[in-house]
Order: structure tokens, then sequence, then C-alpha cells
């Protein structure tokens, strides 16, 4: 009897927790179901009918004319250019770096690895930033995006735990057989930490692909400007930065969700094939520190 309780208790604890989760994920999902049918209605429903969720007359005439805007094209060419890039060199510089500081053997470790920390914690500030920038000639360039934010401190940290966490047996019968450190890494270090990589290639690619501030601090030519700069002046309806034409506009708020649509599908598309490796590449590299 006391077991049939205790399996009747959980049986409810486990049906609040579903319902709540339930209702968790419809408040998430909605409004994504909401932009993404938005943007196949029409400017007059929206604006005559208000909320709903299904249009009466479904248009691709919102995805007509962004794939007809040669801003819009643009910004998306360079906000790939600028993801890809930075994406590629980040995590090359971060996993380099990171096994460096793994390594008890290396020179001044302590040093550089509280250097880390205090970037996490502290920054220079945005002036700072700016002239310095400013000095090394990179305003209007990819690069001015790319080199300031090369290496996160938080990816690095996580990463390097995780280097650490690598069997010494492995190393040990490796360098016994001849390996060098750039053998070493490449070959056993690297096959054994790709959950880890794999995560923060994911992480980058978003920080990169979301990057507006730094873009609009950083670039005044307009043909280099990313998507997200694009997609901020066409919500507010404003052709400040990227020269979107007034009369782009007849389209109304599915142009709108459109973009929102456009510029969250990259990210959607690639998330599935790096989930699996988020709560390994995560919580194996924070075991220890």
């Amino acid at each position: 009897m006391k077991y049939k309780a205790i399996t009747k208790r959980f049986s409810i604890f486990d049906t609040f927790i579903y319902l709540s989760l339930s209702v968790i994920l419809l408040l998430i999902i909605f409004p994504c179901i909401y932009v993404l049918f938005s943007s196949f209605s029409t400017k007059q429903e929206m604006l005559s009918r208000g909320f709903f969720l299904i249009p009466k007359v479904w248009s691709l005439d919102a995805y007509g004319y962004l794939f007809s805007n040669h801003n819009f094209l643009t910004s998306y060419w360079n906000a790939l250019k600028i993801t890809v890039g930075g994406t590629a060199f980040s995590i090359t510089v971060t996993t380099l770096m990171a096994y460096g500081l793994s390594r008890t053997w290396l020179k001044g470790r302590k040093v550089i690895n509280i250097m880390v920390l205090f970037t996490l914690i502290f920054s220079g500030g945005i002036i700072p930033m700016y002239l310095l920038t400013s000095q090394l000639g990179l305003l209007n360039s990819y690069w001015s995006l790319i080199l300031n934010n090369a290496v996160l401190p938080f990816n690095l940290i996580v990463m390097r735990s995780f280097f650490q966490n690598t069997p010494k047996e492995l190393e040990e019968a490796a360098r016994i057989d001849g390996c060098g450190e750039w053998t070493l890494f490449a070959r056993i270090i690297l096959p054994l930490s790709k959950t880890s990589v794999a995560t923060f290639i994911m992480f980058y690619a978003v920080f990169y692909w979301s990057s507006y501030f730094q873009a609009v601090l950083f670039i005044s030519d307009s043909q280099k400007l990313p998507l997200q700069v694009f997609l901020k002046q066409i919500m507010l309806g404003s052709s400040n930065s990227m020269e979107v034409s007034s009369n782009g506009f007849e389209y109304g708020p599915p142009v709108q969700m459109a973009v929102v649509v456009m510029a969250a599908l990259p990210m959607l598309i690639m998330f599935p094939y790096f989930q699996k490796h988020f709560d390994q590449g995560m919580l194996v590299g924070s075991v220890k520190g």
C-alpha cells in the first residue's frame, strides 16, 4: 500500500511537471509561429485584422521583396562571411591557447590564466576599444569584429578545463611513440575534445551572427554592414544606415516578419547538428578547474 501511495504521488508530480513544461513551451513557441505565419500574410490583412495566427490569404510578396532587395542580400552575405570567418578564426585561436594553458610545464601559465580571468570580469570600455581599433587601421574592416572577439574568456576557461581532463596515460603513450606537441594536439587531444570544440563552434557562430553594436561602431560603409543592422533599420522603418528605400515598405509588417525569419534561419538549421554536444561539451569541461 505504501508503494502504491508513493507511485501515485510521483505520478501526480510528474503530471504537474509535464503540464508546466507544456505551458512554458507554448509561451516560447507561440510567438515564433506568429512571426512565421505573419511573414506569409499581406499588409492589408495585418493592418485590418490586428492579431491573428493563420492568414486568410497566403502570400510570398514579403520574401519576394527581400530577395530582390540588394541591401538585404548584401547584408546577409556579409553576415555569413563574418560568421564563418570569425568562427573559424576564433575556434582555432581558442583551442590552441586553451591547450597551451592546460599544460603544467608552460612557464608563466598562472599569470596568463589570471589575466584571462581578469578580462572576464573587467573590460577596457568602448572608447579604448574604438581608439585601439582605429590605431590598428581596422575600421571599416571585418577584422575589427573578428580580432576584438577572437577569444572569449568564458569559452577559453571552459575549454582549458576540458583539456586538463584528458587522460594523461594517452599523452604519455603518445610521447613514448615519438609524438611532438603538434602531433599530440592534432591526433590525440582534438579527437577526444570534439564535443567541447563543437559546442564552442556553435557559441562563436551565434555570437558573430548576432553581432550588431560593434558593427555599427566600427563599420561605416553601408555595403559592409551585417544582417542585424539591416534588420534594425527595416524594423524601425528607417533608411539611415542601409539606404533602405521607402517604397520597400509597401509590404509593411510582413516584410519585417520575413526579415526576422531569415535572420533566425541559419542558426535554426545549425543548432540540431550541435545540440547533442551541448550537455557533454559544457559539463565535462566544468568538472575540474
